[in-house]
């Protein structure tokens, strides 16, 4: 699609084209006075003058006799510019030239009805208006357009700019601010755009700080409850005590997600890139789990990803976590890549899966599946997600081949070094 500053310079430019058209079209059609008067002054010219194939001698004195009291040099001309006749220093024939930007010329012309040309040092009749006009259009036009291309850019260079801070607050730079020029309609979009700006930074950075306070405010009770109850752990029964632990862990890793969703969904906060083996940390997790089986299925050299190793570790970890709690071993987990320069990671498990109706539910925070069994804080397959968008990659539930359903996260391979 055009860019807006040339559709504009189009439309513009298109007008002028069918201004100069229409005018050029009214002119030949009713005519101007001055050309009625240039073709009346021609014929009186030829009845003066001799016929077009009268002797040499007849033309020189009929063009003397219209030279008679001028004072002016005059030569008479063909229809195919020979030189019939001449009164004083003959006037060479003429190169045609832009008469409204070289200024006057050196000769003025009259043709004659039947063609014949008559150059002369003094004015002679009129100029021709539709060269004359025809020129003055051109001349308009250009100028116009040249004049035009400046200022219509500067408009659109403008919303350019409040594009792009658009983009880049929709991206999750909440710093972005675009420069409010001028006093008309843009001006005061571009201030509209920076008030929200504000009243969102706001916003997200009263959000931020509720989250961490909150989570400072709930680990000190947390804390002061597992002193207690390693102060009362010979007092009370071994069942209960490994059910308050188990109790205390939960809050203490849903606090954890909690605050690491928060940092996810701003941009502001810079990510450490450093180049990771994908088949290397997958296989580190794994070991961590029984039952889970590792396949890689590498087109050619290591899965490289550029990323943060911690996040992308959360990943894995969540997956596998999500896997154990709510399927049945075995979990499979797979890598491949392919020739559009992609990682794919798949996670599945012996399981029934989930329904398609569920696909993207389950990455809603804190959304539990209808009689799902085995904990959990509902966080974590949303981490999954923001956590593959923030490498430039995503995150889906997908249906398999025989029925079931797994994970898919598909993240933007790094070229192996050579």
């Amino acid at each position: 699609m055009p860019r807006l500053y040339i559709r504009f310079y189009l439309a513009l430019m298109g007008s002028l084209l069918l201004f100069a058209l229409a005018t050029v079209f009214v002119w030949h059609r009713a005519g101007g006075p001055m050309e009625r008067a240039g073709a009346t002054m021609g014929q009186i010219v030829q009845n003066v003058l001799a016929p077009a194939d009268a002797p040499p001698a007849e033309q020189q004195a009929a063009l003397e006799r219209v030279a008679r009291g001028l004072g002016a040099d005059i030569s008479l001309y063909s229809a195919d510019w020979r030189l019939l006749a001449a009164v004083g220093q003959p006037i060479a024939r003429p190169q045609w030239r832009m008469t409204a930007l070289a200024g006057p010329p050196p000769y003025y012309s009259l043709r004659a009805a039947d063609g014949r040309r008559l150059l002369s040092s003094q004015p002679l009749g009129y100029i021709q208006p539709k060269l004359l006009m025809h020129t003055l259009l051109l001349i308009l036009a250009l100028a116009i357009g040249v004049g035009a291309f400046p200022i219509v850019r500067h408009l659109t260079r403008r919303l350019e700019r409040l594009q792009r801070g658009v983009e880049s607050l929709g991206a999750g730079d909440l710093t972005a601010r675009v420069a409010v020029e001028g006093r008309d309609e843009v001006a005061a979009l571009a201030h509209s755009f920076n008030r929200a700006a504000n009243q969102i930074e706001q916003l997200v950075g009263a959000h931020k700080a509720l989250l961490a306070n909150a989570s400072h405010e709930l680990r000190t009770p947390l804390a002061r409850i597992r002193l207690a109850l390693e102060l009362v752990k010979e007092s009370i029964d071994g069942k209960r005590k490994a059910g308050l632990e188990q109790d205390i862990a939960e809050l203490d890793h849903l606090l954890d997600e909690i605050l690491l969703a928060s940092r996810l969904g701003a941009a502001s906060d810079r990510m450490d890139h450093e180049e990771i083996d994908l088949l290397a940390l997958a296989a580190e997790e794994c070991a961590r789990y029984d039952d889970v089986q590792l396949d890689a299925r590498l087109a050619a050299g290591p899965a490289l990803v550029s990323g943060d190793a911690r996040l992308l570790r959360r990943v894995l970890r969540n997956l596998l976590e999500n896997a154990r709690r709510h399927g049945v071993a075995p979990t499979s987990v797979r890598i491949a890549s392919d020739a559009a320069g992609m990682l794919t990671l798949w996670v599945w498990d012996s399981g029934p899966g989930i329904p398609v109706a569920e696909f993207e539910r389950v990455f809603e925070p804190f959304y539990r599946r209808p009689g799902a069994h085995g904990g959990g804080t509902g966080l974590g397959l949303a981490l999954v997600r923001q956590i593959a968008r923030r490498h430039g990659g995503e995150a889906r539930c997908v249906a398999m081949a025989d029925g079931r359903s797994g994970f898919v996260v598909t993240l933007p391979a790094r070229p192996a070094p050579r």
